[in-house]
């Protein structure tokens, strides 16, 4: 089994772009679980499935084939073989994804899926649960946080493209419903690992923050 760099915290705190760049700088390989779990929210929208059947969302975190891969040094998600990267940052998805994402069957389906990817390989891997509960070994454990505002400033160019165009004040709304979401749902909640490293993004440069995870793998 390769090194495991679990990076969690809430959205807007900069895990993705800094788990790229500390994949990057480290050669490890980058998994983005959050866009594991949009890409199954993306075929439940489709196939115009109800979000009550966890049966058949199921049966599609089951067996749908989600892949990574960099093309011109830009990250792009594929299911079955289709380039979706776009498709999983619309709107429709970003609002659906909670509710999909809080099905304990697909978490311990995408969970499994997300393990099987450090049987041959380093990885950094972000999300919410991964150093609680997908790798609860991991060598290195990081909880990314920042203010709300200032999660909230560095969301709005997301919402813009996706045609939301919401005041600060509107998304920190946003994200205070999401954090209570995903922090009180009953399967594999967002939450801090007692041996995880705190990082607060809020008073930091981007390659400061990266700078700290990065020194802290290598010196160990």
């Amino acid at each position: 089994m390769g090194i495991v760099v679990a990076i969690d915290g809430p959205a807007g705190a900069g895990k993705s772009s800094t788990a790229k760049e500390v994949a990057r700088q480290l050669d490890y390989v980058y998994v983005d679980t959050g866009a594991m779990y949009r890409a199954v929210t993306l075929i439940v929208l489709e196939q115009n499935i109800d979000i009550s059947d966890h049966a058949k969302i199921s049966d599609i975190a089951k067996n749908i084939l989600i892949e990574f891969r960099w093309i011109d040094d830009v990250f792009h998600t594929f299911v079955d073989n289709v380039d979706v990267t776009d498709k999983i940052r619309s709107k429709e998805v970003v609002s659906m994804v909670s509710p999909v994402s809080v099905i304990p069957e697909v978490r311990e389906i995408l969970a499994n899926n997300q393990r099987k990817l450090a049987d041959t390989d380093n990885i950094v891997m972000e999300g919410r649960d991964i150093g609680t509960n997908v790798f609860p070994n991991a060598e290195f454990k990081f909880y990314i946080t920042a203010d709300v505002e200032v999660r909230a400033k560095r969301r709005i160019h997301d919402y813009k493209k996706i045609g939301q165009d919401l005041t600060v004040e509107e998304i920190i709304e946003k994200m205070k419903q999401r954090d209570k979401i995903d922090s009180s749902r009953e399967h594999s909640p967002l939450k801090k690992a007692q041996d995880a490293v705190t990082i607060d993004t809020s008073d930091l440069t981007f390659e400061e923050q990266v700078g700290k995870i990065v020194d802290i793998v290598k010196n160990k």
